[in-house]
């Protein structure tokens, strides 16, 4: 075997080396990029169905809107609905933006820092999520008083405080368990792109 016969040889194994180790990196991001997109899918899937839920509680405290005769009552149900629609609706959109983030498209670098703008919205909407479900606590106990059985609370002039504490410690207990859950996915999700950095 002569030097060129050598040289072509040797470039044909470089050039096969090369496809190989560039379908390899395909390969790892493609299973990298279904991991961290599995990590959402069943968060995304509860917030889809409490979504619906939501909007179908929406829908008939905005369909029987016209029993809420008193302004305090009127107050409640426009502050419930928008609850009932605004935060679903800011929920599910954060969580498919942080699904969108494509690993494959810039360097892991670029794609750490997309992914914790993602992450500290998400976060930040759970928060903001906590705090109003305090506030919707105590707006709907009117509204479905006067839907559900015709009695204004506020002319009765008392509000069950049983409600209130009973209705706060669950939540209290649900949101640091629902918050703690979104956490440890973010983070997981965060710890499979950094093993593409290592």
């Amino acid at each position: 075997m002569d030097l060129e016969e050598i040289q072509s040889v040797w470039s044909e194994m470089s050039d096969q080396l090369e496809h190989q180790k560039k379908l390899t990196d395909k390969i790892i991001l493609d299973m990298t990029q279904e991991k961290f997109t599995k990590k959402f899918r069943t968060i995304s899937m509860v917030e889809t169905i409490g979504a619906v839920i939501c909007f179908i509680s929406a829908l008939y405290m905005l369909f029987n809107f016209n029993t809420l005769d008193t302004w305090p009552l009127q107050a409640c149900g426009i502050f419930s609905i928008a609850f009932l629609i605004g935060l679903p609706i800011l929920t599910l959109k954060s969580l498919k933006n942080i699904q969108k983030i494509n690993i494959g498209e810039q360097n892991i670098k670029d794609t750490l820092v997309s992914y914790n703008k993602a992450k500290n919205k998400v976060l930040a909407i759970q928060r903001l999520g906590i705090f109003l479900c305090f506030i919707f606590m105590m707006t709907c106990l009117p509204v479905f008083s006067k839907l559900m059985n015709g009695k204004d609370i506020f002319q009765q002039g008392s509000f069950p405080i049983w409600y209130v504490v009973i209705m706060g410690i669950f939540i209290v207990f649900f949101a640091r368990w629902g918050y703690g859950c979104y956490k440890k996915i973010t983070q997981s999700a965060e710890g499979i792109l950094k093993e593409l950095d290592i």
